[in-house]
């Protein structure tokens, strides 16, 4: 089997085996591989023999279970669209990306809004609850803006 070297190194898994068994000092060492005394240095610190990964750390786009939960009922209470869910909740959870909110929604099978009704007109909205003379129901919702809140 072929054996896949990172891109600058100069040592086989065999000549880092035999650097991490040795009992001569790193001078000697280098010098019989051709290697630089810190190269030597760090294969025998190494527990291991394969290459350490290389480049950025790639950061994570899951969300926690209480961030999942603030999307979700957002979206069940407001059913917007995925990109207004998105503009609205990154002031809340500023690593939101668009495809971590997509797939949470679709974990919790609330990815697409309602279908329209057969004669193609979206789903009839509730009249409010008729309430005593004095009584007075108020909706809100707050959007953020890139100028304040709405």
């Amino acid at each position: 089997m072929a054996q896949l070297l990172h891109g600058s190194a100069r040592t086989a898994q065999a000549v880092r085996r035999s650097i991490q068994r040795s009992q001569e000092s790193l001078q000697t060492l280098a010098q019989r591989h051709g290697l630089d005394p810190k190269t030597v240095a760090k294969w025998r610190k190494r527990v291991t023999t394969q290459d350490a990964r290389m480049g950025p750390i790639p950061a994570s786009t899951v969300l926690t279970a209480a961030e999942g939960a603030i999307a979700v009922t957002f979206r069940q209470h407001t059913l917007l669209p995925l990109d207004d869910c998105l503009y609205a909740l990154q002031a809340t959870i500023p690593h939101l990306s668009c495809w971590a909110l997509h797939r949470c929604f679709q974990r919790y099978v609330i990815s697409r809004l309602p279908l329209p009704d057969e004669d193609g007109q979206p789903p009839k909205k509730k009249k409010f609850k008729d309430y005593p003379i004095g009584y007075l129901h108020v909706d809100f919702a707050e959007v953020y803006t890139e100028e304040d809140k709405r």
